[in-house]
C-alpha cells in the first residue's frame, strides 16, 4: 500500500522532552550534586538525537536553569498535541539504594514509591500558583490515592515506552534494575498522552551518584532514552500504516463495540457483582501485568452512555467509555466517525 506508506512517513511525531525542577528548584542534593543540572542536561542530550531524525519533532519544557511549575509541563505536552512525554530525573534515598526506574501513572503504589511521587509532587508548594491544584496536599497519602486516571486511555503505551527505556538501562548498561512501576506523579498527571516519568538513579548513592553527574554517563543514559524513544516512535509508524490500510475495508465488515472501564490496577479481582459494587457481568482483561476491569458490552453508542451513567451512580466516578474494533482497542473518535 504506497498510500499508507506516504501517510505515515508525512506524520510528524512530537516528543515533548522534561527536565525535571530547575530554578529556585533545585531537585534533590545527593553528595553535592543538582538533580536539576544532571536532569537538564541529559534531556537535552536526548533531545539532540532525536532532532536528527526527519519524523520527529522536539519540544523541551525547559532548555535552560529556569523553573516550571508542574502544570505548566504538562500543559506544554498538551499544547504541542504531543505523541509522547518523557520526564526525566534522578532519585534518593536514606540507605545506599541504588538503580534506575521508569514510571508511569498509575492510582496507588506500594509505600515506597508513594514516598518518592511525595518528594517529586512536593514541588507544588514552591508554585506561586499552587492552590490551582485544588487542595492537593503532597505530603497527604489520601491526596495521592485520590490523583486523577484521566491517563488510563494511555496506559498501555507507557508501559510499552517504559518497558523500552527500563530494558534499555539495565541491559545495555548494567544499571540496577528498579523495574517499570505504577505511581501518582503530578507531572504525568498533567498530560493527556502516553507519558513516564524516569529515575536515572540514585544521587545519595555516592557511586551512582559521580556516574551520573560524569559526562560519560549522562551519554550513555541519553543515548539509552532515545533509543528507546526511536523504537517506540518505529512502532507508531507500523501501527499508523496498519490502521491507514484498515481505512479501505468496508464499514459494513467492521464490528464496533462500546465497553465501560471502570478499573485498572494490578490487583486481579474474581469478576462477581459483590466485588463491583453490584455491577454484573464485569469483564477482566489481562494487559501484561496488569488487569483492566470492563462493564457493558454495545453495538449502540448510546446504550454505552447509559451504561456509564449507572456505573457513575455506583460510585465509579472515573469509569469511561471504551470502543473496540473487531476485537482491538481504538479512539472513541474514530469508531463514531465509522459508524
Amino acid at each position: 500500500m504506497t498510500v499508507s506508506l506516504e501517510l505515515a512517513a508525512q506524520k510528524k511525531y512530537v516528543v515533548v522532552l522534561d527536565a525535571g525542577h530547575g530554578g529556585k528548584d533545585p531537585g534533590n542534593t545527593g553528595n553535592g550534586y543538582k538533580e536539576k543540572n544532571i536532569a537538564l542536561k541529559v534531556a537535552v542530550a536526548v533531545g539532540k538525537q532525536l532532532q536528527k531524525e526527519d519524523d520527529i519533532k522536539v519540544v523541551f519544557t525547559r532548555d535552560e536553569d529556569v523553573f516550571i511549575d508542574l502544570w505548566k509541563r504538562g500543559d506544554i505536552a498538551n499544547q504541542a498535541k504531543a505523541d509522547l512525554f518523557v520526564s526525566i530525573h534522578c532519585d534518593s534515598h536514606t540507605s545506599n539504594a541504588y538503580g534506575a526506574g521508569t514510571f508511569v501513572l498509575g492510582i496507588r503504589g506500594n509505600k515506597k514509591n508513594l514516598e518518592i511521587a511525595k518528594r517529586e509532587n512536593a514541588v507544588i508548594l514552591l508554585e506561586d500558583n499552587y492552590k490551582r491544584y485544588e487542595g492537593f496536599d503532597p505530603n497527604s497519602a489520601e491526596s495521592m490515592i485520590g490523583l486523577s486516571l484521566l491517563q488510563e486511555e494511555n496506559l498501555d503505551k507507557s508501559l510499552t515506552i517504559a518497558s523500552y527505556i527500563q530494558s534499555n538501562f539495565t541491559k545495555k548498561l548494567k544499571r540496577l534494575d528498579r523495574k517499570v512501576k505504577q505511581d501518582n506523579f503530578q507531572v504525568l498527571r498533567e498530560t493527556i498522552m502516553p507519558s513516564v516519568l524516569i529515575e536515572l538513579g540514585f544521587l545519595t548513592n555516592r557511586n551512582e551518584g559521580r556516574y551520573l553527574n560524569s559526562k560519560k554517563g549522562q551519554k550513555a543514559l541519553s543515548n539509552s532514552i532515545a533509543l528507546a524513544i526511536k523504537k517506540y516512535i518505529n512502532q507508531l509508524k507500523l501501527n499508523t500504516i496498519s490502521m491507514v490500510d484498515e481505512v479501505v475495508i468496508e464499514k459494513s465488515m467492521t464490528e464496533i463495540q462500546y465497553k465501560i472501564q471502570i478499573a485498572s490496577g494490578k490487583n486481579k479481582i474474581a469478576t462477581k457483582s459483590y466485588n463491583f459494587r453490584g455491577l454484573r457481568n464485569v469483564e477482566r482483561v489481562d494487559v501484561g501485568s496488569f488487569f483492566k476491569y470492563y462493564y457493558s458490552n454495545s453495538k449502540v453508542l448510546e446504550k454505552a452512555k447509559k451504561a456509564l451513567k449507572l456505573v457513575k451512580r455506583k460510585g465509579y466516578k472515573t469509569a469511561y467509555i471504551v470502543a473496540f474494533k473487531n476485537g482491538e482497542r481504538i479512539p472513541l473518535k474514530e469508531a463514531q466517525n465509522m459508524q
